[in-house]
């Protein structure tokens, strides 16, 4: 076996282990030179909590990643279980502005788009990148929070779309 092939049998193999990563669905949205841009993201998380700030991870192919790159500012918006259509329309069934024909959408005063019914919308001043591989991480320092009422995650695991149901309170304890 090759170098080269040992590294193709290693990336099949991890991604197949990440499709066993269940993951929260957000949608990233930006506005920048006067369009709005949108797309459906798992590859999102925290990252300090002083600054609060999270990080987000953007393959170089996309088309949200030219703005990013050219210093956008951005929102997380965090989907709820009932928002799959969101989601899918942001993953491709529909581009560019069509995108945001689905769902409730505001802008804040700076003119990024965030979901009015999301769980969460995270606005975030861009704070830093850097190249990995095929993706940028960019990082995000959290300035405003829109939070909702209730906690019902859209979670994408194994290829497909799902939704977390809470344990009984004997196995829901955490140590």
């Amino acid at each position: 076996m090759s170098v080269h092939d040992s590294q193709e049998v290693l990336r099949n193999a991890m991604l197949q282990a990440m499709r066993r990563l269940a993951k929260s669905v957000s949608v990233i949205t930006c506005f920048h030179n006067g369009q709005r841009y949108a797309m459906s993201a798992s590859a999102v998380d925290s990252l300090s909590a002083d600054p609060p700030s999270l990080l987000i991870c953007i393959n170089r192919s996309s088309s949200m990643h030219a703005p990013l790159s050219g210093g956008a500012d951005f929102c997380v918006n965090i989907l709820a279980a009932n928002q799959q259509d969101i989601a899918l329309a942001c993953a491709g069934r529909l581009k560019g502005e069509e995108r945001f024909t689905a769902g409730s959408w505001n802008a804040n005063a700076d003119g990024i788009p965030y979901l009015a019914d999301a769980q969460a919308s995270v606005i975030c001043r861009q704070d830093g990148h850097f190249e990995y591989g095929t993706h940028t991480v960019f990082i995000g320092r959290i300035e405003e929070i829109f939070v909702g009422d209730t906690v019902s995650p859209l979670v994408y695991v194994d290829g497909a779309y799902t939704t977390s149901t809470p344990l009984p309170p004997e196995l829901a304890v955490c140590a």
